[in-house]
């Protein structure tokens, strides 16, 4: 599986944000925690959310849930490194969920340019599995290694919203929502009982390859194996035959543009935001074959 690395960097240094650059030079291992947290921290606001287009079609500088979900995406990174503001978004978190203990899709935005439609659509009284299995799942990841949110209040109430949810689910959700489901259940595996016949419930929506389309989205947006199960010796594995993981793995590789980076099958709603996915998925692309020992 031929990957060139030299030209991910080149493609980074010539298209991606700081964040990005930096979150692929602490793959390479160049650089330590401090600087993807520094990096991180220019997205922070005072109440301890994250906004400003930390969600790449979501531009609005208010704290948001999908900022949320990729900031924690970074502290994860920065394991075993650990942030003060890993807590304090858990409050940030805690303060905007509803009463269920679920997190809403999106709060309001005063200025919607750039921002996709379904961000600034959305009902922010109403819980969704999928940003609250995205958050308590990424979250959960962290709390392996950091105490602050392992134990915070948040977390375990945003994750038994999310168990509720996949025990009252009657048919397949929609396809995002069920990679995050299973990306939950997955993480809350190392330390909830419950979670491994959760995970037995999902596989049942889930085809053996991997293929889920995306109703709504772009012509031919589909998600594969590696969104549901991304790394090795995780549960989540158990999903999909060996040979399946091995020719996504291998077509994932294959993907690399002769640009240096990777594509993704979605539309996004700002030129700026279409480079910044570029990014994310070139370091996302890189992870994944790095954890896989590919690279």
């Amino acid at each position: 599986m031929a990957v060139n690395l030299s030209a991910a960097a080149s493609f980074l240094a010539t298209h991606a944000r700081l964040l990005d650059r930096r979150r692929f030079e602490l793959l390479r291992g160049e650089i330590g925690a401090d600087a993807v947290l520094a990096a991180v921290d220019g997205y922070r606001n005072p109440d301890g959310g994250y906004g400003w287009g930390l969600e790449p079609d979501l531009r609005a500088p208010e704290s948001q849930p999908g900022g949320a979900l990729h900031a924690l995406e970074v502290f994860e990174d920065a394991a075993p490194a650990t942030s003060p503001h890993a807590a304090r978004l858990c409050d940030w978190l805690a303060s905007v969920s509803t009463p269920d203990g679920g997190l809403p899709f999106a709060l309001p935005v005063a200025d919607p340019a750039g921002c996709a439609p379904f961000w600034v659509q959305a009902d922010p009284k109403q819980a969704a599995l999928q940003s609250t299995a995205f958050a308590a799942g990424v979250a959960l990841r962290v709390a392996r290694h950091d105490r602050a949110v392992r134990e915070h209040p948040w977390l375990a109430a945003a994750t038994e919203y999310c168990f509720r949810e996949i025990r009252e689910l009657c048919e397949a959700p929609h396809a995002i929502a069920l990679a995050f489901a299973v990306g939950v259940v997955d993480a809350a595996h190392d330390f909830h009982a419950e979670a491994a016949a959760l995970l037995d419930r999902l596989a049942a929506f889930v085809s053996p390859d991997g293929l889920v389309p995306v109703a709504g989205g772009a012509e031919g947006e589909t998600l594969r194996a590696l969104d549901f199960a991304p790394l090795p010796d995780r549960p989540a594995r158990a999903l999909f035959t060996g040979a399946v993981i091995d020719a996504e793995l291998r077509r994932l590789a294959g993907e690399q543009q002769d640009d240096g980076g990777w594509r993704v099958d979605f539309a996004s709603c700002s030129p700026a935001a279409e480079l910044e996915w570029r990014g994310y998925a070139t370091v996302r692309a890189v992870s994944i074959l790095q954890r896989n020992g590919v690279l």
